[in-house]
């Protein structure tokens, strides 16, 4: 599909009656909204704090949210995984129609067939679709979840020795935007990766030099992991879910590059070398 040196055409911009950016406060979704913003178009954050709210577990608050709207990026919170995503995914979609969204842009995950729900929800919605399936986020290591870890010297995960194809979120949000304010990604399911597979002993090696300090990968077993989000006072049917998500996702079902980055922004995804310095220049990482 061609592109254009610009790809978020304004004129005619189907987004311009505002876009509902679901998780707006998080990692792709600041983004999204910051990217919408600086070109002018009207968005409305969804999330507890927004205004008006939305909260993925208080269908009373998602119609006040649509309204005015037409067009929605939905990441579904706290994982399109889940059993609950599905049948919120489809009602919130439905409420959204009928209030005269056009288009519905998600969030998904690469090579998790308990996604696939969610996915049919939003293109059996009657809106213009575009779904994109990613896996790991270069950001993990530096925003949220394993910030901590890498500022503590250690990284453990039930990863072994499986290699990633780590997502710049940038790059997310990039393409996100494209979806939400152009035809031409109506209907397409796109596979985002970074360009290069990496280990978790490669990434966290990486992120050592440019942060000049010992940061290292430990390989954990499954029941490591889960007995170490136990300690940490995660509930019993909470942990069960977040280690065979984590553990399903790293068995090496996306090890495996692809170029829908560069065919949709006409240019190639961001590597994770260019991650990792930009963000130990900003302190992160240090003690």
């Amino acid at each position: 599909m061609a592109t254009s040196a610009d790809p978020y055409p304004s004129a005619g911009d189907p987004a311009a009656g505002g876009t509902l950016v679901l998780g707006g406060t998080g990692k792709t979704g600041r983004r999204v909204a910051a990217r919408l913003s600086a070109r002018g178009l009207p968005v409305r954050i969804g999330s507890r704090s927004g205004t008006p709210p939305f909260d993925w577990t208080d269908p009373a608050t998602w119609a006040a949210a649509v309204a005015g709207i037409e067009a929605m990026y939905v990441v579904y919170s706290p994982d399109l995984s889940f059993p609950a995503a599905a049948p919120a995914v489809r009602s919130v979609c439905e409420t959204a129609v009928r209030a005269g969204v056009r288009r519905v842009v998600l969030l998904s995950q690469r090579g998790e067939d308990a996604v696939l729900p969610s996915e049919h929800a939003v293109q059996e919605s009657g809106a213009a679709w575009t779904i994109l399936r990613v896996s790991w986020f270069d950001q993990n290591f530096s925003e949220d979840y394993l910030d901590g870890a890498v500022r503590r010297g250690e990284v453990a995960l039930p990863a072994g020795t499986v290699a990633e194809p780590f997502i710049d979120a940038d790059d997310i949000a990039d393409v996100a935007v494209a979806a939400l304010t152009s035809d031409q990604h109506s209907g397409r399911i796109y596979d985002l990766t970074g360009p290069r597979l990496l280990t978790f002993a490669d990434a966290t090696a990486e992120i050592s030099r440019a942060a000049d300090r010992e940061i290292t990968y430990r390989p954990l077993t499954a029941e490591a992991y889960a007995a170490g989000l136990a300690a940490a006072g995660i509930p019993a049917d909470y942990v069960t879910l977040v280690t065979e998500l984590i553990c399903h996702g790293l068995d090496g079902r996306n090890s495996y590059t692809t170029d829908d980055v560069q065919h949709v922004l006409g240019r190639p995804a961001t590597d994770f070398t260019d991650y990792v310095r930009t963000a130990a220049a900003t302190g992160i990482w240090s003690t």
